[in-house]
């Protein structure tokens, strides 16, 4: 086809929705997927390319089972490798196949042999929050940390839902969602995997713990009209940014709260922030609202009741008694 300004610019707006098919972490992390697996192959004497499944199905036989000092890698983090190398391949114009018995049987064997049941992070409960919240100063930052943990928890948010809020609708380019606030509470539009979907995040029962109370708080002293909902504050604490906080900012500010609050004291410091994570607050929510799994389930935007069960720590078991209704 002939070259023009019009053609041109269909083609970088192609560019641009490719590049939009996944998330920036997402890429970032299949990007060093496929750089280890170059250096790997580099260091063996071959290339990469043209794909051979016995090369890959070697490559991932020596990430479960190294023969040096290098760590072994848990079975999600090898499936995750395997990803990577999919959209590696495809991103230079050849296909792997996962399917392909060289790689489908050592992946196989992987996982009979080495896969352990997910480990979890604790929940932080309701009573676990309010003692993180009384470690926050009452400053610009202060303000925004209380906002971004008790939204975080009411709404079961992921850490990058929470930094990647707009205030409003088509504000920036790069937002994950907005906000609208109402009398009655806090309507939050997400992005997700399969689309978009409303959190509906009420009012509390307190000022104190309103997690609606909390960000409105942030945003009129923080003079945010337009933009991130999330930013980060100058050195000074007394102005807020136009730069949108990151996801590791929820994790450390967990994390940071945690230690503070003196959680888990019966367990060293080390050992104790690690049961903790941003996830944290969504297993918290799922753990601790004493109403029907479905309501649950709608909020954290699972497409399963199953997928939810996994994130409560507490729940009534064996309330539903088979045993006696069997008869025995």
């Amino acid at each position: 086809m002939a070259g023009s300004g019009s053609l041109d610019r269909l083609v970088e707006a192609a560019r641009d929705y490719a590049r939009g098919a996944l998330s920036d972490n997402t890429l970032h992390a299949y990007a060093r997927d496929w750089a280890s697996f170059a250096r790997w192959c580099r260091m063996r004497g071959t290339e990469p390319l043209p794909p051979s499944p016995e090369l890959v199905g070697l490559y991932l036989a020596d990430l479960a089972a190294p023969g040096g000092r290098a760590p072994a890698l848990s079975v999600a983090s090898i499936e995750r490798r395997l990803s990577g190398l999919c959209w590696g391949y495809a991103q230079r114009g050849t296909r792997l196949e996962r399917g392909d018995r060289h790689i489908a049987t050592v992946l196989a064997g992987i996982r009979r042999r080495h896969a352990r049941p997910p480990v979890q992070k604790a929940a932080i409960l309701p009573e676990d929050l309010l003692a993180m919240l009384a470690t926050l100063p009452h400053d610009l930052r202060g303000l925004r940390d209380r906002a971004i943990l008790l939204v975080g928890f009411a709404g079961g948010l992921r850490r990058s839902e929470i930094v990647g809020l707009d205030r409003a609708k088509d504000d920036t380019l790069d937002a994950g969602g907005w906000i609208e606030i109402l009398e009655g509470g806090l309507i939050v539009t997400l992005r997700g995997k399969t689309g978009w979907r409303g959190v509906e995040i009420a009012r509390g029962s307190s000022e104190r713990t309103c997690p609606v109370q909390a960000l409105e708080q942030w945003l009129h002293y923080a003079r945010i009209t337009f933009g991130p909902l999330f930013v980060a504050v100058s050195r000074d604490g007394r102005t807020a940014t136009s730069r949108r906080l990151g996801d590791k900012h929820v994790a450390r500010l967990v994390k940071q709260t945690v230690r503070d609050a003196g959680l888990r004291p019966d367990l060293p410091e080390a050992e104790r922030l690690r049961l903790y994570a941003g996830h944290s607050l969504r297993a918290g929510l799922a753990s601790s609202a004493e109403v029907e799994e479905r309501h649950v389930q709608k909020q954290l935007g699972h497409a399963s009741a199953e997928m939810t069960r996994r994130y409560q720590r507490r729940r009534d078991r064996f309330r539903v008694n088979l045993t006696k209704a069997a008869g025995l």
